[in-house]
């Protein structure tokens, strides 16, 4: 007798980070705090760069960009964790799942692009300070932002469409806080090869392909660093791609700790655990990488308060 094909359910399940009620009240608080950290730390940031006429620069653009993502990242899947905890239930319907897993794919695709866009605005302002006005000038800088929405949009859509083809025999349970797209194509009880494939043919070359311009960008600079006589320039060629890179590694190390780890993990809570590093850690930490380390950001910053 061949299992019923249902591909209208009306939810998921998503099991979360622990099934003990007695944890549920601390993985809310903590979560909690960790949202409005990041929320807050990256509004800061957005705000100090658009009210500072001496910020409105490339890459300060870039930054304020990222910061305003990062709270869209993380406000795709966070307030809906805290609601399953306060109401006491598991479920997200069909709609929502869909709708949370176009959302994270466009601002985690966002992201990915932001960085590689800021990785091309340090190469150009270290390996070509003459021409870094000229080369970074407004309308370059509005199309590299415009081009990474339309990309990270257009990655977004197809994953969608290709996911509504797929058939569900029973209500998917997901182990993890969120609808995450993996997860929830291996729950489909029909076939997944083409999702499959379009999953590694978009982290190839939406994901391997910014990863591979900055570290080419990165090659160039340290190059151009390496051929400064003087200390001073190279510790102050450093100190302006400094925070950039750090962000940069804490990205990607979180992902591929999560995406290159046995197939088996990502049917455990060890895979949810891990998933909190990259859609909830890194947004919060970038804001203090970005001001802790950068004089400008952080007189800004005191600006902003002081009005």
């Amino acid at each position: 007798m061949e299992p019923e094909n249902n591909t209208h359910i009306s939810e998921f399940l998503l099991l979360g980070l622990s099934n003990e009620p007695e944890l549920q009240p601390l993985i809310f608080g903590l979560f909690l705090t960790m949202y409005l950290i990041t929320v807050f730390g990256n509004l800061l940031i957005f705000l100090a760069v658009s009210s500072d006429s001496h910020l409105h620069t490339p890459m300060y653009f870039f930054l304020s960009n990222l910061s305003f993502v990062d709270i869209c990242f993380i406000s795709t899947t966070i307030p809906k964790m805290m609601w399953n905890i306060q109401m006491q239930s598991k479920v997200i319907t069909y709609e929502g799942c869909i709708n949370q897993i176009y959302f994270l794919l466009l601002f985690a695709g966002l992201d990915d692009f932001l960085l590689t866009v800021m990785a091309y605005d340090r190469f150009v302002a270290i390996c070509h300070p003459l021409h870094y006005t000229v080369i970074m000038n407004s309308r370059l800088c509005g199309l590299l932002v415009l081009v990474s929405w339309m990309m990270s949009a257009l990655n977004s859509l197809i994953q969608i469409l290709m996911m509504l083809r797929l058939s569900f025999c029973r209500v998917p349970e997901i182990p993890n806080f969120f609808c995450e797209l993996n997860q929830v194509v291996r729950s489909a009880c029909s076939g997944t090869f083409l999702n499959d494939v379009m999953v590694y043919v978009a982290a190839g070359l939406l994901s391997g392909g910014p990863f591979i311009g900055i570290l080419y960008s990165y090659s160039k600079i340290v190059s151009s660093i390496r051929g400064i006589s003087s200390a001073q320039g190279k510790h102050r060629a450093f100190s302006t791609c400094a925070s950039h890179l750090l962000v940069v590694s804490l990205f990607y190390c979180t992902i591929l700790g999560v995406y290159l780890n046995p197939a088996d993990a990502h049917n455990s809570h060890s895979s949810a655990i891990a998933s909190v590093m990259y859609t909830v850690v890194t947004p919060m930490l970038n804001p203090f990488i970005y001001s802790l380390r950068n004089k400008d950001i952080k007189e800004a910053l005191k600006r902003f308060i002081e009005q």
